[in-house]
Order: C-alpha cells, then sequence, then structure tokens
C-alpha cells in the first residue's frame, strides 16, 4: 500500500501528541482539545468524528461510573472497603497494592475494566492518606491490574466479547470460545503483574509526597501550636483502676493532655470527644494527645501503657475521618465572655478543645476557667462531620478549609441498590454499557445520594477531554489506510514464521495500535489479518485470534488507554511514569501471553 500525503499527516500529528505527552509542554487535555481541532482542519477526520469522543460509549460510561463512585464514596461503603483492606493489610504498602490490585483485577473479570476502576478508585484514595502511602503507588498498579483483569472472561474486556464475532476467515467458521476460555492465561498475566509491582515498585513507582501522613497539625497550623504534641494510644489495666469520671482524672490539669476518645471493651461502646461527666473503666482503651515527656508521666503515674500506633482508634482518628483545626472567635460570636467549660464544646458540637491562643501566649491546661474573647484563636479536634455542622454556627472564623464532608450514611442501602440494578443491567439484560451506567448515575442523584452539583463536581474533566481527544486520532488512523499499512508492512517483513514468532509478532502489533488506537479498533483490523496469516503458516487461526483479543490489553506506556487516563490526575502521575512502568509491564505482557498460549493452546 503505497505512502499517502494523509497517512503521513497523520504519522505526524501522533509524533506530536507523543512528544507533548513525554514533555509536558501543555496539560494533557489540552493535548486532547489540540487534536479534536486539527484532524478535522488537516482533512483527516470529519468534523462529526473530530467531536465523537465527546459522545463515544467509553468517555459517557467513564463519567457516569464516577458519579456512581462518588456516590458509593458519600455514603460510607467506600470508607468500609477500605477498612477492610487495612484490616488484612496493615500499613504495608506492598500488601496494600497487591490487595487492591488484585480485587479490582477480579472486579474487571466480570465488567468493563473501567468501571472497576472508577468504582474503586474512592476507596483506594482512602487507604493512601489514611496509610501514607503515596496515591501514585496504590493507583497506577490498580490501573495496570484493572486493565490486565480484562483478560479473565469473555465478557471482561470488549476485545474478547467481540472475538466470537470475529472468528470467520476464508468463508470458514471457526469454534467459538467459552465464558473461561482465556481465563487460566488472564491468571497467569495478573500473578505476573502483582509480582512485577512487588519486586521492582520501588524503582519504577514514582516518587511522591501528596499522601505523606505527618502529625495530627497541618504544616500551618504545627508552626504556632508544635507544642501541643501528638496522638497516643492508652490502655488502662483491668486490675488496679476504680472507675471514675474524667473531670475526677484532672489529666489536662496536672499533664497537659486531651482526651479524645473512648472505648470500653465490655460494651464495645465507641466515644469521640467525651464529656467531663463520662466515665473510664477498667480495661478501657482512650486516646489521648500531648507531648511524649507528659504522656509518659501519665502513663506512669496511673500505672497504664501506651503507643503511638493506633489500633483500636485507627479509623475513627484517621486522617480521612477526623482532625485538628483552627477557629478565631467572630465579633458575632455567642462565646464571647463564656468561659471555655460554660460552652461545652464536647457536648453540644462533638470537638474537643485543645488550647487557646490569647495575645502571644498558647495555653493548653486549666482551659475550663479561661474566657473567651473576641480574636482569640481555638484549637479543635473533632471529626469532620462534627467541624462542617459547627461552622454553620458562624461562631468561630475557621482558618483552613475542613476536610471531609457529612456523609449519608442512611443512603447506603440504596446506593448499593442502584449499583446492583447497573450491573443486572448491564450482565444480565446486556444493556448498552453507557446507558447502564447513565441509568445508575441518574438513580443516585433522584434518590438524594448526591446533589446534581456533586455529581457535577466529581468528574475529572481533564480526563473526559484528554479521551474525547484520543478516540478520533484512532479513527484518523483507520481512515487513513495509516493502520493497515503498518499491519501490512510487518507482516511481509515477517514472512512465514514458526507459531512462537508468529504470536510475538502478533503481540507486539496489536500491543503498538492499542497504544493510538482504540483496543476494539485494532482488534477488528488485525484479528482477520492474524488468522489468514496463521492459515499461511499452518498454525491455528483461533490462537492467533486469541492472541490479538488478549494483547489488546497490553497498554501500558502511554496515558491512552482510559484506565490510565483515569488514575492520572487523582494519582498525580505524568506521562514519563507510566513509561518508566508500562516498558517493563509491556515485555512481561508479552512473554507470559505468549509463554501461555503456547503451553494451554
Amino acid at each position: 500500500m503505497p505512502i499517502t500525503p494523509d497517512i503521513i499527516l497523520v504519522l505526524a500529528v501522533l509524533f506530536l501528541v507523543v512528544l507533548f505527552f513525554v514533555f509536558e509542554w501543555v496539560r494533557v487535555d489540552m493535548v486532547g482539545i489540540m487534536v479534536m481541532v486539527c484532524l478535522p482542519l488537516l482533512g483527516l477526520v470529519t468534523p462529526q468524528q473530530a467531536i465523537s469522543g465527546l459522545s463515544s460509549n467509553a468517555v459517557v460510561s467513564i463519567i457516569a461510573v464516577i458519579i456512581i463512585g462518588a456516590g458509593l464514596d458519600k455514603t460510607g461503603v467506600m470508607n468500609k472497603l477500605a477498612q477492610l483492606i487495612l484490616k488484612f493489610a496493615g500499613k504495608d504498602e506492598k500488601k496494600i497494592t497487591s490487595m487492591v490490585a488484585a480485587t479490582v483485577a477480579g472486579i474487571s473479570g466480570f465488567m468493563q475494566n473501567i468501571g472497576a476502576a472508577a468504582l474503586f478508585m474512592p476507596a483506594a484514595r482512602r487507604i493512601s492518606t489514611q496509610t501514607g502511602v503515596p496515591a501514585s503507588h496504590i493507583l497506577l498498579p490498580m490501573a495496570f491490574c484493572a486493565i490486565i483483569g480484562g483478560t479473565l472472561t469473555l465478557v471482561g474486556s470488549s476485545p474478547l466479547i467481540l472475538l466470537n464475532d470475529l472468528l470467520t476467515v476464508r468463508g470458514v467458521s471457526y469454534d467459538h470460545f467459552g465464558m473461561f476460555s482465556m481465563t487460566p492465561i488472564g491468571i497467569m498475566l495478573v500473578i505476573s503483574a502483582l509480582f512485577y509491582f512487588s519486586l521492582f515498585g520501588k524503582w519504577i513507582l514514582p516518587y511522591s509526597k501528596a499522601s505523606k501522613v505527618s502529625g495530627p497539625l497541618s504544616p500551618l497550623l504545627d508552626k504556632t501550636y508544635h507544642d501541643v504534641g501528638e496522638i497516643y494510644e492508652m490502655k488502662i489495666p483491668a486490675n488496679g483502676f476504680n472507675e471514675q469520671c474524667l473531670s475526677e482524672l484532672q489529666i489536662r490539669s496536672n499533664y497537659a493532655c486531651s482526651v479524645l476518645a473512648s472505648y470500653n471493651a465490655v460494651t464495645h461502646k465507641r466515644n469521640v470527644a467525651p464529656r467531663p461527666e463520662d466515665t473510664l473503666c477498667p480495661g478501657d482503651t482512650i486516646a489521648v494527645i500531648g507531648e511524649a515527656i507528659f504522656i509518659e508521666k501519665l502513663a506512669a503515674d496511673f500505672g497504664w501503657s501506651y503507643s503511638r500506633e493506633l489500633k483500636v482508634f485507627a479509623d475513627d482518628l484517621a486522617p480521612t475521618n477526623s482532625g485538628i483545626m483552627e477557629g478565631i472567635v467572630s465579633p458575632r460570636s455567642q462565646m464571647v465572655g463564656m468561659t471555655v467549660g460554660d460552652v461545652q464544646l464536647r457536648k453540644k458540637f462533638g470537638v474537643v478543645p485543645l488550647a487557646v491562643y490569647v495575645g502571644h501566649e498558647m495555653i493548653i491546661s486549666d482551659l475550663s476557667n479561661l474566657v473567651i474573647s473576641e480574636g482569640n484563636a481555638l484549637l479543635l479536634h473533632g471529626k469532620w462531620s462534627a467541624f462542617h455542622l459547627f461552622k454553620d454556627q458562624n461562631d468561630l472564623i475557621f482558618t483552613e478549609p475542613i476536610k471531609g464532608e457529612l456523609l449519608r450514611e442512611d443512603k447506603a442501602p440504596f446506593a448499593l441498590g442502584c449499583l446492583a440494578v447497573t450491573m443486572f443491567m448491564i450482565l444480565v439484560l446486556d444493556i448498552q454499557l453507557s446507558i447502564s451506567l447513565l441509568f445508575g448515575a441518574m438513580a443516585m442523584i433522584l434518590g438524594r445520594v448526591l446533589t446534581i452539583d456533586e455529581a457535577y463536581r466529581s468528574v475529572d474533566w481533564m480526563t473526559v477531554f484528554l479521551l474525547a481527544g484520543l478516540i478520533p486520532l484512532g479513527l484518523a488512523f483507520e481512515n487513513t489506510g495509516a493502520a493497515k499499512m503498518i499491519a501490512d508492512m510487518l507482516m511481509n517483513a515477517v514472512g512465514v514464521p514458526s507459531p512462537t514468532v508468529l504470536l510475538i509478532c502478533i503481540g507486539l502489533l496489536t500491543s503498538f495500535f492499542t497504544l493510538f488506537t482504540s483496543n476494539v479498533g485494532a482488534t477488528v483490523l488485525l484479528v482477520p489479518l492474524s488468522m489468514n496469516l496463521a492459515l499461511s503458516c499452518g498454525a491455528d487461526p483461533r490462537v492467533a485470534a486469541m492472541t490479538v483479543a488478549l494483547a489488546a490489553s497490553n497498554t501500558f506506556i502511554l496515558p491512552t488507554h482510559q484506565v490510565n487516563a483515569l488514575v492520572m490526575r487523582p494519582a498525580g502521575l505524568k506521562a514519563v511514569d507510566y513509561l518508566r512502568a508500562g516498558a517493563g509491564m509491556t515485555i512481561l505482557f508479552l512473554v507470559v501471553l505468549v509463554a501461555g498460549m503456547r503451553v494451554f493452546f
């Protein structure tokens, strides 16, 4: 096939896109918009094709599934999922990465991989914040395994769904593949990916400080209140302690420490921001904030044990659920003229006063009798939900944005019901993916799990425009004949290869095409081509066809796959990070794929 001016143009556009990705001259979503505008101006696609990405099944599905994921996060479902993973993985980075990646891989074997990744992303980000493991170290392996998970079953990815419809060549229709025909190879690919990140993760994953866990204070507050100390977990022994209320213990007055939470092992009652009249019993566990020297004295005087690591209160006092805020007393505050004890911050608002800044002096002990004046700064600890309610009282002006949000936990059953109905529509009723997911997103909003504004805010529009721009680039590749020309050139160069060499060539060619065109387009183009070549070589055409469908998931080097694009912004990744981690994964994928095809087929 001759090289035409259109082919040269589309290859030039492709080259420029890669340069923009690598050198980051502009943001990636701007690259997508530039592609949408330039391709029709160059005559490589029609104007309708240029903007077709904005209404494509993939892009609409991504928008809808992000909204569904946001709804599950808003109801606390994803928080509970994160807790479950942390219960088994602890804070070990390798265990966390492996558990998250393996779970998402398993889910994506039975639903579109973009859906599995988007649904799990809120939980992964919560785990990152809670443990201090960089988000990129969780989300990038998760994305790769979500893509690979699509190779586990016949419904795991679009190329495999299409595969049986393409098994006709030279007028002969070949036997269809079963639901789990490719499962052994898919399992091999998932396991190899998990080992890859476990062994080489510290070298191939990007460095990141985004999720670094420091002390309980933000960097801004730490400059002023660093003497407040750290949070410790203290265990009261079952013997040698008589039941007493907090006010009788005088922990703040004598030790400049504040009790943040308590837990009774008998009744299993948790009490965040316990009140002065609340009692402590033998065997209770409490969370206390203070300087190490005072914590040691408190433990020695009462015979309590203490630990810097939070176990009982790991979830209650996790950075995702609670923290420390500074509030300035406003001129209109009803607190002015009252003592800290009279305000009853613990009882009324569910927050614990830690310190008051008056003039140039920070006061920690004996706060109860301190009279509050306009302009005083109160340092408070509590759940983010308590602070969100507190800010509506207009008594304090908080100096930092309040993290977290008010969860609608009562809506959790409805949100899970929406997800179940959506999955039923996709897997059983075989309704188009985008329509099913849009139904789930719509139900979330109509059911008041999310407001429409919250739904809009949850969508990462950078991802949407990046993918919307790459879809017409794939169409241009096919319209101009560039895709067919490259395929023909490679096949002519190979000649009549052995079965192993044939599979390697098919895998390489498919992997190349799926980086820049849709995996569906690459599959439709290459399955007939590879089957014909297999017949010419005396090899099994069904094996060649399956190799194409599986290799269509080998797309890790660039953020062009929708799953890779999805995690790019939340994980703080750059195009070069995909190249570093994806190069080895691409080679490993091909080696395992070819070996698996030779062993099982």
